[in-house]
């Protein structure tokens, strides 16, 4: 993948910095942009046993007595609020000590489900959507949308007019192979724009899938819209630089990205934004 693509992979600067923070560097190789076909059945998903186990062989003996302290102490006779304590503690401990993104996803999940908050469970929802998008693991890739689809399923149960958790839980079927088309995605989330135009989140959603399919035009005005809404959209902006680079319209690919750097706080992306200006000047 080149680099416009992975600075956009995510849909925007959060996941990028959250990228950058577990450490994940510019792949050489091409990295996944489109859900996997139905003939990789879900059923062989991997588990949530599997993901944690395969986690803990990168600690060190340090963390993992660490680790051991804090699962030991998760009881089912525990109360509601301790058990809460306990799964925060674990997310926290994979978030700042060990540095894994899976197993602190997995953990903020496990507590958005038993507190069952229409808050809760969108943000941990979300972690999953966010992340999936650059997993090039398939069958990882899939996990990580059935942990997303369950969790924004549980919010709509909440509030079923909350159109982001609608938009996230098309982006599950969209981006996460779960389904043995993108287009029962795609239908989830023109369900939310047909209702309202004006959803920038639900034309983004859209116009990833428009890329996806190599519907440029498409996707190019569904951009526009974003834009013309949220000038000061960072997902917007970065994705026109990028879909205007794929047609080859270079000096405006580098318009966007010149745009882009005023919207941007974190320097070392900055500097990867500047230095794909210079090559595409080249």
């Amino acid at each position: 993948m080149k680099k416009p693509q992975w600075i956009t992979a995510g849909i925007g600067v959060v996941l990028v910095a959250f990228i950058l923070f577990f450490g994940k560097i510019i792949p050489k190789k091409k990295q996944v942009e489109t859900s996997t076909p139905a003939q990789n059945n879900t059923a062989n998903t991997i588990s949530a046993d599997t993901i944690l186990s395969l986690a803990k062989k990168q600690l060190s003996p340090d963390q993992i007595i660490r680790l051991n302290s804090l699962e030991n102490s998760i009881s089912r006779g525990a109360v509601k609020d301790q058990q809460l304590h306990i799964y925060h503690q674990l997310a926290r401990f994979w978030f700042d000590s060990a540095r894994v993104f899976e197993p602190y996803a997995w953990y903020e999940a496990e507590a958005a489900r038993l507190e069952n908050s229409e808050k809760s469970l969108t943000f941990a929802a979300q972690l999953f959507l966010d992340n999936l998008q650059i997993d090039e693991m398939p069958q990882r890739r899939q996990w990580k949308a059935l942990q997303a689809k369950d969790l924004f399923e549980r919010s709509l149960k909440i509030n079923p007019s909350n159109d982001s958790a609608k938009v996230g839980l098309g982006a599950c079927y969209l981006f996460g192979g779960i389904s043995s088309t993108p287009m029962e995605g795609i239908m989830k989330i023109r369900e939310v724009v047909e209702k309202d135009s004006t959803n920038v989140y639900a034309q983004l959603m859209l116009a990833r899938g428009s890329m996806m399919s190599g519907q440029y035009d498409k996707a190019l005005g569904r951009l526009e819209t974003a834009y013309r809404l949220q000038p000061e959209n960072i997902d917007a902006v970065l994705m026109l630089a990028d879909l205007n680079e794929r047609m080859n319209n270079k000096s405006a690919a580098i318009g966007w990205y010149e745009k882009s750097l005023s919207l941007i706080k974190q320097a070392d992306i900055k500097n990867e934004i500047e230095k794909r200006i210079g090559e595409l000047r080249k």
